[in-house]
């Protein structure tokens, strides 16, 4: 139940582009954004003068190089002047256009918090909640005079253990807090029993962001990136008052036992598996997995002993080696461990030292970001994650119109009837599967702008002068929120993502389909925009959710949201076909020298992308209604559709912040999303053009057609 707030510099998985899947469009935080750019409209050969826009045309048309044919390389036809003009900000890891979004919501965010600094909010109301919080986190001068202080307490709990078989009740209090235990546990619904909720049992344990840095010795940046991680860890430790050659020998054990842990880790492709991640265990079997520890202590310290009789254990053979492990390793270690990973979790929250050690590591060294972020940035995020729906309503009321939720359920509903005669249509689906997909996609549910019941936070405490407190009370609450579900019926109103996230989401259990409020907006979503860049941009999102529930994961789930196998042999091995292509497609692509795109832990998204795209396409034609779209700015209706999917993916990435997607991001990079993606797209070649011998050309035996 890992729902206490997350440390920015943390954020690891944020992807290069599009969500989607549960959750994946990268943040970012506000500066001013460089002028639109320009886009060039394409023509049959060689590169067309750039012209210039009207406001209907929904294009940013200032961001383009027409050096670049729009046949040759599509995505730096639209954005090769942003591309060579603007740099990443200093105090970012990434920068596009998913990112300008996001940069724009802070300050309006921030506004929200001072507002409610200023009001004269009752003790104990949400507005007095969202500014004692952020308060006590700008509150840098308390911080520094506390130091770690605030620590005090748990590291007076892992020094206090005599024995190993007292690890559990430590690692059941560190489960509620949300610090890094070895194995971690969440609520969800069961994948077999969709109307029920389960706990889940789920590998954890790592500082590092993937397995990868731990195993990968011939990776010299990998390596390195370990050796690093040893270092800061020393300096850490030595910090807490352990002589220099106590903390190298504690650094030293401390990476060795996440070596270990991560050697018997599932890899990330294999956890996309739904079928073999369920794996449905009573509790009391548990000690076969794991004998030496004693399960009757955690789960009374988790709080889940009486609650259920069975946990869904994502991976077995984790905890079996766990038990390994947790055999081999002495107790000293365990400490110095845990010690650690207190002293981790809460590094941004602690005196100035502590946070520059943090993000001189976690942020310059690992995702090569030069500079810290404001500390009013860090400050709105904490609030963010902390008290999420409260900033989130607030939100709502000044800056979504109504107008935009009805124009979005209109899209949502061209999307819907273009995906049900396309159904009708596939060539990898037989009769009878057809059916039940049309069932699947009639009982999906679309969630737009904001949930229709907001969150409870009247038992969550915040005190202005108690930061640690702060973060730890969030993450108690969450997770008793989470707990506390077991055994109710399925909350269909809850929304996985604030109003003011820029992103989206498919959910396979509860097959309904979330846009928040923030994301409905330019470059996806302009409501003083002709139709055509509307359906390229938020058009092809929706089209990229829905498909989730019909790519090689969502797919495994049937219409009330469990796992069944509804597809017959043939659609199944059919499928495949397609998917092997899209899998070597993509991992032909390298954003980095020596690193390429992971095909198959892409696989999802990508069927996905030229799934929505496609739909999009067909979906904006269904309402033209027979009529021809209009020319703007010398574009025809089709050309402004993929201009407008192309204009959502501009993007730059630092190389650190690059393999660290590459090994943790279920996304491909923004510039194969943009022109991978097209060369698959029929329209797209009809609509520019373009022949064989042209950069963006594949033979028509190599496209990948899905929808």
């Amino acid at each position: 139940m890992r729902s206490a707030p997350t440390r920015q510099p943390r954020r690891l998985a944020a992807g290069a582009a599009v969500l989607i899947a549960a959750a994946g469009f990268p943040a970012a935080a506000q500066v001013p954004v460089a002028p639109p750019a320009t886009v060039v409209a394409p023509a049959a050969s060689p590169a067309t003068p750039a012209t210039p826009a009207t406001p209907g045309a929904g294009v940013s048309l200032r961001n383009g190089d027409p050096a670049v044919r729009a046949q040759d390389d599509f995505y730096r036809h639209v954005n090769g002047g942003w591309l060579q003009d603007t740099p990443i900000p200093a105090d970012k890891a990434r920068w596009g256009a998913f990112d300008e979004l996001r940069e724009n919501t802070l300050p309006q965010l921030h506004g929200l918090i001072t507002a409610a600094q200023a009001s004269a909010a009752a003790a104990g109301s949400e507005q007095q909640k969202i500014a004692d919080l952020y308060a006590s986190f700008i509150d840098q001068p308390r911080r520094d005079a506390l130091g770690r202080t605030p620590l005090a307490g748990e590291f007076a709990r892992i020094a206090a253990l005599r024995d190993k078989a007292e690890l559990p009740a430590l690692m059941a209090h560190f489960n509620r807090l949300g610090v890094t235990t070895p194995f971690d546990l969440g609520v969800s619904q069961d994948g077999r029993d969709a109307s029920r909720y389960a706990v889940l049992l789920v590998q954890s344990g790592l500082g590092l962001p993937d397995r990868d840095y731990y195993l990968k010795d011939d990776d010299a940046r990998l390596h390195a990136a370990r050796q690093q991680y040893q270092a800061m860890i020393a300096g850490a430790l030595t910090q807490n008052g352990e002589s220099a050659g106590a903390a190298d020998s504690s650094a030293a054990a401390i990476v060795a036992l996440e070596t270990a842990l991560a050697r018997v880790q599932w890899t990330k492709v294999d956890n996309r598996d739904p079928v073999r991640t369920y794996n449905k265990t009573p509790l009391a079997e548990l000690p076969k997995l794991v004998p030496a520890f004693d399960w009757t202590s955690w789960q009374d310290g988790t709080g889940i002993g009486t609650r259920v009789e069975y946990v869904i254990v994502r991976q077995p053979s984790y905890l079996a080696g766990f038990a390994k492990v947790l055999e081999a390793t002495p107790l000293v270690t365990w400490q110095a461990y845990f010690r650690w990973h207190v002293l981790n979790r809460y590094a941004p929250y602690l005196g100035g030292a502590d946070v520059a050690r943090d993000f001189g590591f976690f942020g310059s060294i690992l995702r090569g970001v030069p500079e810290n972020e404001p500390s009013w940035q860090r400050g709105v995020r904490l609030v963010e994650s902390g008290a999420g729906e409260i900033l989130g309503r607030l939100y709502v009321e000044k800056y979504f119109p109504p107008l935009h939720k009805a124009r979005m359920e209109k899209l949502v509903a061209n999307l819907l009837e273009a995906y049900r005669r396309s159904i009708d249509q596939l060539d990898w689906m037989t009769a009878a599967t057809k059916q039940q997909a049309q069932a699947k996609l009639a009982s999906l549910v679309p969630k737009i702008g904001y949930p229709v019941r907001w969150r409870d936070y009247s038992a969550l405490q915040i005190d202005r002068r108690d930061l640690v407190g702060n973060v730890q009370r969030i993450a108690v609450f969450n997770y008793e929120r989470e707990l506390a579900k077991l055994g109710r019926p399925i909350d269909r109103d809850e929304w996985g993502m604030t109003p003011q996230t820029v992103n989206a989401y498919y959910s396979p259990q509860k097959n309904e389909i979330v846009f928040p409020a923030a994301i409905l907006q330019p470059p996806f979503f302009d409501p003083q925009a002709d139709d055509a860049v509307n359906y390229g941009g938020i058009g092809a999102v929706i089209g990229h959710e829905i498909s989730h529930g019909f790519d090689d994961r969502g797919s495994q789930f049937d219409a009330s949201g469990n796992l069944r196998d509804w597809w017959t042999k043939e659609d199944h091995e059919k499928f495949a076909v397609k998917t092997s292509a899209l899998v070597a497609q993509y991992g032909a692509y390298s954003p980095v020298p020596g690193y390429a795109v992971n095909g198959a832990l892409t696989l999802g998204e990508n069927i996905a992308d030229n799934s929505g795209l496609a739909i999009a396409y067909k979906a904006y034609h269904l309402a033209l209604d027979g009529k021809d779209g209009a020319v703007i700015d010398g574009l025809s209706g089709d050309q402004r559709l993929y201009l407008g999917w192309a204009q959502v993916w501009r993007s730059k990435v630092r190389d650190a912040q690059q393999i660290v997607l590459i090994k943790t991001d279920s996304h491909a990079p923004g510039q194969f999303r943009g022109n991978g993606t097209l060369k698959n797209q029929p329209g797209f070649y009809s609509a520019f053009d373009v022949r064989e011998g042209d950069g963006m050309y594949l033979a028509p035996a190599q496209r990948v057609s899905i929808w």
